[in-house]
């Protein structure tokens, strides 16, 4: 029996939240950090143990004819950090499992205790900021673990495997390798698909009116727009059928450009005078302090962060004790964080601006977890963010000054406006101008929210207008026609589509970081971003397309956040979760909408869906011209391309659906046949040579298609297809050049056009070519001078650190610093190299920071080259080695079963599960 230390272990997620609780905890506490999980489902097959791997549910990692009894083991990458936790335990007096107060964080917690298997009193330790006074808080009122929210968790995590797991083995079968279906991943992907079908179902239509500048008495410009002539209203974008692009009433007036010039040339004679004026005052009350999805939308539309990158600072905020627990859904504050706000209200912005009650905000969420608090900055009173710039990364910092700025702004005086409206008349027509003024600006000194609405934002800002009184008698100064053209709607930005998700009750707000960073991967294919707006890919209308006929259900958005609630029920302790998975796994007669069946209707639907129908997607059917086949777009393998007949022509990368119409088909086929005839033959070889268009744009060809030595050569960056000749295209095919012997060693100098410019190369040394020196141009003089200058950039020249800290690392005891890598920034220790975050400002990381990404880094272990040479060397000494570790471990296994009697199940959420180790 291990000797007492006297100490109790607290074990927490990360290192970085480790190193900031243990600065509050006495020298009787060893703080460890679980990295994240310890235990999962197998990723595949192939990790699952050998007594396994023949049964059919093996490749699930579930157990799905024993009531869905999950497979857990722990990855080979964590089996070095739970031994760790292991031997800390050993001698401890107490553990405390101080994870994460959500789902997530309260299943790593029972997860180290199912491995741990601990013999001293555990404790659930629970907090929602890291801060002395919460940290000794919550040492003194734990709790046991929530079995509630453990089967949430876990059932959760089946229902994702089952759906995720099989849904995706069939898309892989059916559209191709890198698809993948998952229970909100696949409704986020349709909801972006449905917006482009509308933008492509959408017929614009254009109307005219006209703007005029009127100047009153005192000589000051009043502008206005027209909106009545001769009684009839001038139509706005709203009064038009997206889907026709006719007027919704007919009784509008519609004016092309000559009927609004005839318009403006009859008004120039009229008399124009105010008619009305109207003040409206009104109250503009400030939003809640951040919930993870507001913060999220808000951090996208202000600072232009993704979700992701968010999340990533968000969680370093709150690993180093500056802001409170940032995965809630909760808009309530605490009373000591609204006295320290509205302290700060009356110290940084005086007392006018402080709201004379205490604002109380109530989740309008049905399922928001109440018992936490809205994101804030942590601990009483607030740091001003002023005095955090030299401990915070500039990614940190930004996000912390929102959290402070909104959190103030909840407990801030109302703004006060006023909205002034003039009705002006003159000629039969009636023109209106509108303005805002701000008479208090109350919250909004502190913060104004983000917009995913241009026009709307700038609606809101002050707008003021000239003084003028009823019958004020006006001259029309100008009065300019002025077309508009009605807009498809918008594209889902990441703000905008978590807002969506939110609304419709689908996932919840902790996961919506992770769905989109999933549905943007490359690799999957399904989501772009033009700008900041999400456009999906023909792929991803493929198998939206599949999933709607065939697996309906699945991507209905009632459906989804139905299960989502079924999921709160369970951590509730409102239902249980054996009749659902059932139900939606197999199947039963009921006619609940949750009964899917999956596994039966994937069966009957592998041999019913025609993957080649599923991928084609009709545009049209040409009315002149040659060729009147329907024309199609078709998803393929190596991507998508337009179908006509016999003809084919690749869709360049990038063009987006909705911009893929039968014209620009036809205009794609048409440079496709164009393609099919040589520019000419090569006098050297007498080949022909092609221009071609492929995904990456215009190239050469020389060779027929069927030619095995056919070559490519890509454009010069600048050339136009069009100003190609014969000439330049066989210029083109002598790259790389050979331009002579380098003197200095007597090999070949080549030029060469590559990916990033063109360069000159002899033997491994190369340089880049000086702009506006083309490949096809540089002398071999040139190419000298160049190899002889010295190298300013790569491997043979050391680079000065990015930063380099005072302080050795407490690990290696060598030098921390940053360093600029073949991939961008790294941190190092001398024996750890840890790559930045998209985001983290080299300059600005503090020293620990730095230590947190090392740590993280240094926890997961050697890298997967490494791990690769182990096993192959250890595969080489026969079978013996593995004969000895099996003895072993059946005696190990022998010793864990009284343990298991020992510790009874306490709850139904706590019951034993079939574990490898």
């Amino acid at each position: 029996m291990a000797k007492s230390t006297g100490k109790s272990l607290v074990i927490v997620e990360s290192p970085a939240k480790a190193r900031t609780i243990s600065k509050y905890l006495g020298n009787s506490y060893q703080v460890e950090a679980s990295i994240g999980h310890v235990r999962d489902l197998p990723e595949g097959k192939k990790d699952v143990p050998e007594k396994y791997k023949k049964e059919e549910w093996a490749y699930l990692g579930v157990n799905v004819d024993d009531d869905f009894e999950p497979l857990y083991i722990v990855p080979a990458e964590k089996k070095k950090q739970v031994k760790k936790l292991k031997d800390a335990l050993k001698g401890c007096e107490n553990l405390y499992l101080a994870t994460d107060e959500d789902r997530e964080g309260e299943a790593i917690s029972w997860h180290l205790l199912e491995i741990l298997k601990p013999k001293v009193p555990v404790h659930r330790m629970v907090f929602h900021e890291i801060t002395k006074e919460a940290i000794t808080h919550a040492l003194q009122d734990t709790r046991d673990i929530d079995d509630g929210m453990v089967r949430a968790q876990e059932t959760r995590r089946i229902l994702d495997r089952l759906y995720g797991f099989d849904m995706s083995q069939l898309l892989w079968r059916k559209i191709g390798s890198g698809t993948s279906a998952g229970r909100v991943q696949s409704v986020a992907v349709r909801l972006i698909v449905e917006r482009e079908r509308e933008r492509i179902a959408f017929v614009s239509s254009t109307y005219w009116d006209l703007e005029a500048v009127f100047q009153t008495g005192k000589g000051e410009n009043l502008e206005a727009t027209l909106s009545t002539v001769d009684g009839r209203k001038i139509p706005s974008g709203k009064d038009f059928d997206s889907t026709t692009g006719k007027l919704k009433k007919p009784a509008l007036l519609q004016m092309d450009e000559a009927e609004s010039k005839a318009l403006a040339e009859r008004l120039k004679a009229a008399d124009f005078k105010v008619t009305k004026v109207e003040v409206k005052p009104f109250t503009e009350r400030p939003r809640a302090a951040f919930t993870t999805s507001t913060l999220q939308q808000d951090a996208n539309r202000k600072l232009g962060f993704t979700a992701k990158r968010t999340m990533g600072a968000a969680q370093k905020l709150y690993e180093n004790g500056y802001i409170t627990y940032m995965r809630t859904d909760s808009t309530t504050l605490s009373k000591e964080a609204i006295g320290a706000a509205r302290d700060l209200v009356r110290s940084e912005y005086g007392e006018k601006f402080l709201h004379p009650e205490v604002r109380l905000y109530k989740s309008k969420e049905k399922n928001a977890q109440e018992a936490h608090e809205a994101i804030r900055p942590a601990g009483t009173p607030f740091r001003v963010p002023g005095t955090l710039k030299g401990e915070l990364d500039s990614d940190q910092f930004r996000l912390f000054e929102l959290i402070w700025k909104r959190t103030i702004a909840c407990q801030m005086a109302d703004a006060k406006k006023q909205r002034i409206a003039v009705t002006i008349e003159g000629g039969g027509a009636v023109f209106t101008a509108s303005g805002t003024s701000i008479l208090f600006e109350g919250f909004l000194r502190a913060y104004v929210e983000g917009s995913d609405n241009p026009e709307a934002e700038l609606a809101n800002k002050e707008r003021l207008l000239p003084a003028v009184e009823e019958s004020d008698p006006l001259d029309a100064k100008d009065l300019d026609p002025k077309s508009h053209t009605t807009q498809p709607p918008a594209r889902f930005t990441e703000a905008s589509l978590t807002k969506t998700l939110e609304e419709k009750g689908i996932g919840r707000p902790s996961t919506y970081a992770s769905i989109i960073g999933t549905i943007t991967n490359e690799r999957r294919g399904y989501i772009g971003k033009k700008g900041s707006a999400l456009v999906p890919s023909w792929r991803a209308f493929s198998v939206t397309r599949l999933m709607e006929d065939h697996f309906g259900p699945l991507v209905d958005y009632e459906f989804t956040a139905e299960m989502e609630d079924f999921l709160d029920s369970i951590s509730r302790k409102e239902a249980g979760h054996l009749e659902y998975l059932k139900k939606f796994y197999f199947g039963d007669n009921s006619d609940d909408k949750h009964n899917v069946g999956l596994r039966d209707r994937l069966k009957d639907k592998l041999e019913k869906i025609d993957a080649k129908q599923t991928a084609m997607f009709l545009l049209g059917t040409p009315t002149e011209g040659e060729h009147r086949e329907e024309v199609f777009v078709r998803v393929g393998k190596y991507g998508p391309y337009i179908e006509q007949g016999e003809r084919k022509a690749s869709i360049p990368d990038g063009l987006p659906p909705d911009e893929m119409n039968l014209g620009k088909a036809m205009e794609l086929l048409s440079q496709s046949e164009v393609e099919e005839e040589p520019i000419g033959v090569h006098p050297e070889t007498g080949k022909p040579i092609f221009i071609k268009v492929g995904r990456f744009g215009p190239y050469i060809q020389l060779g027929e298609p069927d030619d095995e030595e056919k070559r490519n050569q890509s454009l010069l960056k600048g050339m136009e297809v069009a100003d190609l000749t014969l000439e330049m295209a066989c210029k083109l095919l002598t790259l790389p050049r050979t331009l002579g012997d380098f003197p200095d060693n007597g090999q070949p100098i080549q030029a060469f056009d590559g990916r990033y410019g063109p360069y000159v190369k002899c033997e491994k040394d190369t340089r880049s070519l000086p702009a506006g020196v083309s490949p096809l141009e540089v002398t071999l003089d040139d190419a000298i001078k160049l190899l002889r200058a010295p190298k300013t950039r790569g491997r043979g020249t050391p680079k000065e650190p990015l930063k380099l800290y005072e302080k050795p690392s407490p690990i290696t005891e060598k030098e921390v610093k940053i360093l600029d890598g073949r991939f961008g920034p790294y941190v190092t220790d001398g024996e750890t190299n840890a790559s930045l975050r998209k985001g983290m400002d080299a300059k600005e990381m503090t020293f620990e920071a730095a230590l947190d990404l090392l740590a993280e880094r240094a926890a997961k272990g050697p890298t997967k080259k490494k791990k690769k040479k182990k096993k192959a060397a250890k595969k080489k000494p026969a079978k013996k080695k593995a004969a000895k570790k099996k003895a072993p471990a059946k005696k190990k296994a022998a010793k864990k079963k009284p343990a298991k009697k020992k510790a009874p199940a306490k709850k139904k959420a706590a019951a034993k599960k079939k574990t490898a180790e």
